[in-house]
């Protein structure tokens, strides 16, 4: 007696294998039997006929450290089929939240506030148990972000830490490791994380290291420095002896095309002599981050308050825009290439939602204003609390990143409803839409990718990188995270325009053994787990 059959269904098993056509039983939380099952009893039969059956997938990259808390249902995630997510990225995490990355936090994340969510917790430990008390409905493997570790002993200090100061941050990083972190993420763009130089991060690696977690980083760069930020992160796990997850590669700014290139051929250089770097990718040419990570990081010591400042003193603004315009010469600002004021969408603007949607070229351009004054003048007002999109990148490059063998696939987003506090802003459209544009346009379209393999990069190739040895694969005994979807059916409908609208396709998404999407539904259910590194 099985509580869940799904019958007759093509299984691609996540190993990049073939497919094959099987029954799938499932008892409480767990997938018990796969083959002929025709006969057996079961409480739910899904006809899974001319259906595929695979693994949950996996995001690799997401920012849903405080969505979750705000509406656990995952609503943009769990129906584009992602059963587990990875949180705490580009440096930031939701613990350890000293009460000065509280305040700043709140500063320049006003959907926090609207939401009413009160930021109540200190530790990692603290995090987890209220995210378990509350429930969500996929499963969460969080990170350590480098930025809060920073901010707990020096705060927004631009400067390397004292002996033992160091020290202290070991331990931090250590209890934090103890309570459930999976590893350490770094966001090398953006202050404080960017004041750390090697050794730093090195020697904190090395906590990660004992623990058998991870590294994972939005390297120092992605322009013009991307080569040498690959280096670094690749000289990090080599030093650290610790596996490396570089973030959302890329190669951004018409300057740098091609460089992914180089930078892959790196990566397998470094595994040849024993480094495990991997990385994950999205399907898009446009990134996306906040408006202000435009300014150099000088600009941030001290964090917000003293940002709002330096913008409202003309000297002091007028040192910004000089050194912006030197980066834009070398080939920056990091995630223009160049001041291309045209390239860069506001997604996210509180006070001014008229705004979202559009270029800031065509704003100032309106306005009849500089677009340097304009930027400064709209963080003044904002706090420092500004979306961007920036298409930056070639679809040449994101396709080899993508096929690439040592790739797997992130979001790089936040869990978000077209409903609620979560539907504010035009929020880039991977936050909808980055699994199933790939199984569309990459796999079903294009032939870029078998889709077995796309799978694979999705689920096993993640799980293993994070050692889940109980999922990303149906086999016998593993966690029973299964997608059932129709692959001609799959598609992506979240625009950079219109992003909030979910995809087609996904049928069925089951967590730990409980259906999340049935008939293509939400059914409310809340079955998923804050994992632990085994």
């Amino acid at each position: 007696m099985y509580d869940i059959l799904i019958r007759k269904g093509r299984v691609i098993d996540g190993s990049g294998n073939p497919w094959f056509e099987a029954d799938v039983g499932v008892e409480k939380e767990r997938i018990t039997a796969i083959g002929s099952l025709a006969s057996a009893p079961a409480d739910t039969i899904i006809d899974a006929r001319h259906m595929v059956v695979c693994p949950g997938f996996v995001d690799m990259h997401s920012h849903s450290d405080f969505t979750l808390l705000v509406n656990p249902l995952a609503e943009s995630k769990i129906r584009q089929g992602v059963t587990t997510e990875v949180i705490g990225n580009c440096g930031l995490s939701a613990a350890p939240l000293p009460n000065l990355l509280k305040e700043n936090i709140l500063k320049t994340m006003p959907m926090l506030k609207e939401a009413k969510l009160e930021l109540t917790w200190s530790t990692m430990g603290e995090y987890i148990s209220l995210m378990r008390m509350k429930g969500v409905a996929l499963n969460v493997v969080p990170l350590v972000g480098n930025s809060n570790i920073r901010v707990s002993l020096l705060g927004f200090e631009n400067r390397l830490p004292t002996r033992d100061e160091l020290q202290e941050m070991r331990r931090v990083l250590a209890k934090a490791m103890e309570d459930g972190a999976f590893g350490m993420s770094t966001g090398l763009i953006y202050p404080p994380s960017c004041y750390a130089d090697i050794d730093e991060i090195v020697q904190l690696a090395k906590v990660v290291a004992q623990f058998g977690g991870i590294y994972a980083s939005h390297i120092r760069g992605e322009g013009f420095t991307l080569i040498d930020a690959v280096k670094e992160a690749i000289e990090i796990g080599e030093r650290a002896g610790v596996p490396v997850e570089i973030s959302h590669h890329k190669a951004s700014g018409k300057t740098n095309w091609g460089k992914v290139k180089q930078t892959l051929q790196m990566m397998e250089e470094a595994r040849r002599r024993g480094v495990d770097v991997t990385c994950d990718v999205y399907p898009y040419t446009a990134g996306s981050t906040g408006l202000d990570s435009l300014l150099p990081p000088t600009a941030y010591e001290g964090g917000v308050e003293k940002l709002i400042k330096r913008l409202s003193v003309p000297k002091t603004r007028k040192k910004i825009r000089e050194e912006m315009i030197r980066a834009s010469e070398k080939g920056g600002p990091d995630a223009l290439g160049r001041p291309e004021w045209d390239v860069i969408m506001i997604s996210y603007c509180k006070g001014h939602p008229d705004l979202e949607g559009r270029t800031i070229k065509d704003l100032s351009e309106e306005k009849d204003i500089d677009p340097f004054e304009f930027v400064f003048d709209l963080l003044i007002e904002e706090k420092a609390s500004v979306g961007i999109v920036l298409f930056t990148m070639c679809d040449e490059d994101m396709r080899y990143v993508l096929s690439h063998h040592l790739s797997m696939v992130g979001s790089d987003s936040s869990t978000r409803a077209p409903y609620g506090v979560l539907s504010k802003g035009k929020p880039h459209p991977r936050t909808y839409g980055t699994f199933p544009r790939i199984l569309r346009r990459y796999v079903q379209e294009e032939g870029a990718l078998t889709l077995e393999n796309a799978i694979r990069k999705m689920t096993s190739l993640p799980a293993q990188k994070l050692k889940l040895k109980d999922r990303g694969l149906i086999r016998r005994n593993m966690l029973a995270d299964i997608v059932v979807m129709d692959p001609k059916q799959v598609i992506d409908q979240a625009t950079y325009q219109e992003p909030h609208q979910y995809p087609k396709g996904f049928d069925y998404v089951l967590v730990n053994g409980r259906l999340v999407i049935e008939c293509r539904a939400h059914t409310k259910a809340l079955p998923g787990q804050v994992l632990r590194l085994s």
